[in-house]
């Protein structure tokens, strides 16, 4: 894949995103409390099958499976000695998927959460979470990604570091915070406003931004309008299916892929190039989604 490639696609129409990972994982059986992003080394038939399911319902990128994959997540679980094995493999998986498929062009993206570092207290300085990031974004690079997405962040000083780390690498890179805090649900953990989230990305050089996780999709609208009035930059939107409900124990998500497709797609006259869906979304999501993009 080519920077060309995507820019083109973005300018014939809306990219289709993928879907839920770790709520599709824990549908087939992946117990909950599970480091999901080990699956890549213990289980990497069934990555490679929720990545197919979605590039089988049309999605355009689909993102590795490495939410919690950099030193600081990994080291939490003592897996921080497999950190490149992870991330490498975990890329090469998708890439397998993405090769494989002739019916359309599937672009890769790693994924990369949050370090769970409070920048804000001090103890850690930038220049780690830069470094953790560039460690995890090399070894997703090495294992054939063509960008990555940093995804439900809360303090845009961390993410500017994931996006200096891939923008180093020469790699495209789009960032999503997570707006589900204060009295009206429009800023981040952190305090974050939209508009600040993304004054910060921009500066570090982000190619494109957006939101993700946290709420329905009701709440994206807003969200991307007051996005577009700031930025010029694509918007890259995937929201949840609903709030999440507990029946019997088991978290659930009411939505139906329909509601959610019909809602969704409207985000596209808001400004949004890139759409998907986030926890609680799956295939059927996308594929309803790839419906109405055409």
């Amino acid at each position: 894949m080519s920077k060309a490639n995507l820019e083109s696609l973005l300018n014939k129409r809306a990219v289709l995103l993928d879907g839920g990972m770790g709520t599709e994982f824990q549908s087939r059986g992946v117990p909950a409390g599970t480091h999901p992003d080990l699956l890549n080394l213990t289980d990497p038939a069934i990555v490679k099958a929720v990545i197919k399911s979605y590039v089988d319902a049309g999605s355009d990128v689909v993102l590795t499976n490495t939410f919690g994959s950099t030193r600081f997540v990994l080291e939490k679980h003592g897996e921080a000695d497999k950190l490149a094995e992870i991330n490498f493999r975990a890329a090469q998986i998708a890439r397998e998927v993405a090769d494989e498929t002739t019916d359309h062009e599937v672009f890769v993206f790693g994924d990369l959460g949050p370090t769970g570092v409070m920048l804000v207290l001090g103890d850690v300085p930038e220049s780690a979470i830069y470094d953790a990031y560039y460690e995890q974004i090399a070894a997703l690079k090495e294992g054939g990604v063509d960008g990555v997405a940093v995804e439900t962040s809360s303090d845009p000083q961390e993410a500017a570091q994931a996006v200096k780390a891939a923008k180093d690498q020469g790699l495209f890179v789009a960032v999503t915070a997570t707006f589900d805090s204060g009295k009206n649900k429009d800023r981040t953990m952190m305090g974050a406003t939209p508009e600040k989230f993304i004054e910060v990305v921009e500066a570090a050089g982000a190619d494109a931004v957006g939101s993700n996780c946290g709420r329905g999709i009701e709440g994206f609208p807003p969200l991307c309008q007051r996005m577009r009035a700031v930025t010029q930059l694509p918007l890259w939107m995937k929201s949840n299916a609903g709030l999440p409900q507990t029946v019997d124990g088991v978290t659930t998500y009411a939505q139906t892929p329909q509601d959610f497709a019909e809602k969704a797609i409207k985000l596209i006259d808001e400004g949004a190039k890139f759409i998907g869906g986030c926890c609680g979304t799956n295939p059927d999501f996308i594929r309803e989604l790839r419906k109405l993009i055409g």
